[in-house]
């Protein structure tokens, strides 16, 4: 079975899905920021790295997936490879970080493994406030997302809504995190999982 938890930078993903991983047994794709190549260079000088980080994302994303069908395992992964180019790319292609022609070049390349590829049986979707997703971001205080701003939070914020309300890809659960906190109370974990088991009995 193939899981997945989205959401928006700061929304809990990355906890979230080591802590589901854990419950289940599950085996954890994490997002890969350590060995990000473009992280650092693109928050600094945006309209220069954005299609280098995108094609990045979305061959690392690419081959997380290929690799998660051919294992055979349980996998949740955080982030999905339809967050980079639903969310993430059109947005810098709006703001006019990314030019017509890389984002063509994208877009086209996009389409390409999206044929090749499956959704994920159950897509976990984290929405979240921008005052909480503020919060968060500056609580794991990662230098290079010090200079993240409110509008591209709510630009992004923006478009995971729309892109959620027209998902069709698989089952999907919606999950508030405004008011719950995963880590420090179990309660709010277990009725987490709780709504997980309700939608991984109706798989079967």
């Amino acid at each position: 079975m193939h899981f997945a938890v989205a959401g928006n930078i700061g929304a809990g993903k990355t906890t979230l899905t080591k802590l589901l991983a854990k419950h289940y047994n599950w085996e954890p794709q994490l997002e890969d920021v350590v060995d990000n190549p473009y992280l650092d260079d693109f928050y600094n000088q945006m309209e220069r790295w954005s299609f280098n980080l995108q094609v990045y994302f979305l061959n690392s994303r690419f081959r997380q997936v290929l690799q998660i069908r051919q294992s055979g395992k349980d996998i949740i992964q955080d982030r999905t490879i339809y967050e980079d180019a639903n969310i993430f790319a059109p947005n810098l292609h709006a703001m006019g970080l990314m030019t017509n022609r890389d984002f063509e070049n994208y877009s086209s390349l996009f389409e390409l493994m999206e044929s090749l590829v499956q959704g994920p049986d159950l897509l976990i979707y984290l929405r979240s406030s921008i005052s909480n997703l503020v919060s968060q971001i500056h609580k794991r205080g990662r230098d290079y997302e010090n200079s993240i701003s409110i509008d591209y939070l709510s630009r992004l914020n923006e478009r995971y809504e729309a892109w959620i309300h027209g998902y069709t890809k698989g089952k999907l659960l919606i999950i508030d995190v405004d008011n719950l906190d995963f880590v420090a109370n179990p309660e709010d974990l277990g009725s987490i999982i709780n709504r997980i088991d309700a939608e991984i009995n109706g798989l079967f």
